[in-house]
């Protein structure tokens, strides 16, 4: 049972894991701003090119009193498509990018401190030096000379 939960806790603080349920939450988001632009938009565009009033009406047939609506299945495809390409191309692709770059290096180290800061740096050490090696001061306050 101890070996099952440990395993179970490696697996929840894989790296994996947390970058799919971050990828969940912004599709889920993501998807009723694609909705909303499906609706009031491309939809109006398919359904005036197929002379329907909206998507789920082009293609409809009856059969027995049983009405087919391809056009939901065409209004889902689309949905799908739009949410997958953006996904896509504003997430993994900029992070593929992101780790290929890292992987030949190409990504810049952290950048030195600038002389500013070696020189406050300095000025830190030196003021140690004097006051005896490091004693301890509150921050924001200068050491006793």
């Amino acid at each position: 049972m101890k070996e099952t939960l440990n395993g179970f806790k490696e697996f929840i603080l894989r790296g994996n894991v947390i970058e799919l349920a971050v990828a969940v939450i912004i599709g889920t988001a993501f998807s009723g701003i694609v909705a909303k632009i499906q609706e009031g938009v491309i939809n109006p565009l398919i359904a005036a090119f197929f002379a329907a009033p909206d998507l789920s009406s082009v293609g409809s047939f009856t059969i027995n009193d049983s009405v087919f609506m391809p056009g939901l299945v065409l209004n889902a495809i689309i949905n799908f498509l739009i949410v997958a390409a953006v996904i896509y191309f504003v997430i993994i692709l900029p992070i593929n990018k992101l780790a290929a770059a890292r992987k030949r290096g190409e990504v810049a180290e952290p950048a030195a401190p600038s002389e500013d800061i070696l020189l406050l740096q300095e000025i830190r050490d030196l003021l140690k030096q004097q006051n005896g090696g490091g004693t301890s001061t509150t921050p924001g306050t200068l050491p006793s000379l």
